[in-house]
């Protein structure tokens, strides 16, 4: 969420809590998420806003059942805008504990790296609180600043910070602090030992990362089978039935047809997706990349005319294949092609932080072979670059190149104002440069650190993949559902559908056709059905693409609005290709 999004939305709620003049209570729960969230919102502020906002909720969907469904009873439309107004205010209610639990989970993601970067430092030197500075300062995220003020708070404290700052995330994740723990009493253990026992704090997260991904991808498959069986397999089915429906006599208002497969199945699988979301665990988060970032192109223009681009071919397109497949094409083609257009200078830019990351490993272990046998770290830096290749071969040959023209250290060589990671926004290898600058000050005793800082990147990346492995099952058939199967599935039954209407197959569904319905009632016709289906096989691909890439690698703005970019392009094209295909076939 964006902070001007933000911003408006405290302005709403702050105006709508206004009109509700009684005292409320307000949850422990919520407190804590708003404080967790920076909000500057009050609790009780959140509570009024929330029973102000179902008065108009239910008012306007009174409105809409009343017209949309002119055959729905109004002693039933009531109840039934009641219970959405209430269940608007459960959802404002509740908004802020999602969000923080989102947050949180993205920001568990950093724990073995943040151990990491604690124990490195404590095997430099045995100090706490230089660790626990350490570990904060070259981390970013609500995980880094919490350590960073309890050890500002306990400076002087014997573990400066870290006790307190385990028990405060003890709650989502035990093992942090079993590894915390761990790196306090490696600080007293003897010199020898020493080494061992931060080999264990690192191995202490980085299982309880493996355990708490595995046992979650576990839990995860029954609801998410639920998702696939319930909210694709069996709508599309009784798509597919509709012919027989109506050769036997049985009219479908058109209007209670668009609503459920318009409204309320997109709205259930947004609700069963978030529950899944907000149950993951840990979130192997990938690095944030914004539209400020100079390789991103400035302003919205580029987006804006892909998006009209892709709206009139996909108009066109759809034209081709059918009069009610218009729209359909348009909307699908021309919001796929604006999010890719948009989102993809910053899926490039991701992809290059990664394949930076994955050679960080081999150009440390460079680095730190050559310092331990007495070469400097300026010298190896160079040394890193020819052994390694790629994107992480260039960083190190543009440090490198800084230090010799701009006669300057490490740090700046990486993270100062021309430094080779000034533009590659890298959690990871902003702490490695760090690191590196430590070392450069520590001589050759930090030859060993670094070559064991080698083996913890090599490690961590590990657990990232085991991770994803543990759930690509999963994601993988979310994706090529929303994609692909949904799509097809739904263009062929529609075109099954269609072409059975257009043969006259029986009297009943010729009556029915004809709009021999009940008084009020409009029957559904083959464009009402084309679009309907079309419209939630759109949804489908936009809801399920966030769901699978939530699960995957969490909800970061940037990879969710790109694939499900390209999820629309390819949901609609095969949406019309399977409808043109089945009718040639039926």
């Amino acid at each position: 969420m964006t902070s001007s999004t933000a911003t408006r939305l405290r302005r709403t709620a702050r105006s709508l809590a206004r009109w509700y003049p009684n005292d409320v209570e307000s949850t422990a729960e919520l407190h804590r998420s708003l404080a967790f969230l920076d909000s500057d919102l009050r609790a009780d502020t959140v509570v009024r806003a929330g029973y102000v906002a179902a008065v108009p909720v239910a008012v306007l969907a009174l409105c809409a059942l009343l017209v949309g469904l002119p055959g729905l009873p109004v002693a039933a439309s009531m109840p039934a805008a009641a219970g959405i107004g209430l269940g608007a205010t459960h959802v404002i209610h509740r908004l802020p504990v999602a969000a923080a639990t989102l947050r949180r989970t993205r920001a568990l993601g950093d724990a073995p790296g943040l151990v990491a970067r604690a124990a490195l430092r404590l095997r430099l030197e045995a100090t706490p609180e230089r660790a626990a500075a350490f570990a904060a300062r070259t981390g970013t995220g609500p995980l880094a600043r919490s350590l960073g003020a309890h050890a500002e708070r306990t400076r002087s404290g014997p573990t400066a910070g870290l006790d307190a700052f385990a028990a405060e995330w003890r709650p989502w994740f035990p093992a942090l602090e079993r590894s915390v723990a761990l790196l306090s009493a490696a600080v007293e253990a003897p010199p020898d030992e020493r080494d061992a026992a931060l080999d264990r704090a690192l191995e202490t997260v980085l299982d309880g990362a493996r355990t708490e991904m595995a046992e979650f991808a576990g839990d995860v498959r029954g609801p998410a089978s639920g998702i696939y069986a319930f909210g694709v397999l069996l709508p599309l089915a009784l798509v597919g039935v509709l012919p027989a429906a109506r050769a036997g006599g049985v009219t479908v208002p058109a209007s209670a047809f668009v609503v459920l497969y318009d409204v309320l199945l997109p709205a259930g699988l947004i609700g069963a997706g978030a529950w899944l979301l907000l149950r993951r665990p840990i979130a192997l988060a990938p690095p944030r990349v914004t539209a400020a970032h100079p390789d991103v192109p400035s302003g919205p223009t580029r987006a804006l005319a892909a998006g009209v681009v892709g709206a009139v071919c996909g108009f066109a397109v759809g034209s081709a294949v059918a009069a009610w497949a218009a729209p359909v094409g348009a909307v699908g083609a021309g919001t796929g092609a604006a999010l890719t257009v948009h989102f993809r200078p910053m899926a490039a830019v991701r992809r290059g932080v990664d394949e930076a990351e994955r050679g960080l490993a081999d150009a440390t272990a460079v680095v730190g072979r050559r310092v331990g046998a007495g070469e400097s770290v300026e010298s190896a830096i160079g040394s890193a670059a020819t052994a390694t290749t790629g994107r992480t071969s260039e960083l190190f040959e543009s440090a490198s190149g800084v230090q010799r023209r701009l006669r300057v250290g490490v740090y700046r060589a990486f993270l100062g104002e021309y430094g080779a990671l000034r533009h590659l926004p890298s959690r990871r290898g902003r702490a490695t440069a760090s690191l590196l600058a430590v070392a450069a000050e520590e001589g050759r005793p930090a030859g060993d650190t670094l070559t064991r800082l080698a083996d913890h990147l090599t490690e961590l990346r590990r657990v990232e993949d085991e991770a994803r492995r543990e759930l690509a099952a999963i994601t993988g058939t979310l994706s090529h559902t929303a994609a692909l199967f949904g799509p097809l599935v739904g263009g062929a039954t529609v075109a099954m559908a269609t072409q059975m209407a257009a043969s006259g197959a029986t009297a009943a569904e010729s009556a029915s056709l004809a709009g021999s319905a009940a008084p009020g009632a409009a029957t559904l016709s083959p464009s009402t059905l084309g679009t309907a289906v079309g419209v939630y096989v759109l949804a489908l691909a936009a809801v399920l693409t966030a769901v699978a890439t939530g699960l995957d690698r969490g909800l970061d703005r940037t990879l969710v609005g790109y694939r499900i970019g390209l999820a629309l392009l390819a949901a609609t094209a095969t949406y019309l290709v399977a409808f043109l295909g089945a009718s040639m076939l039926f």
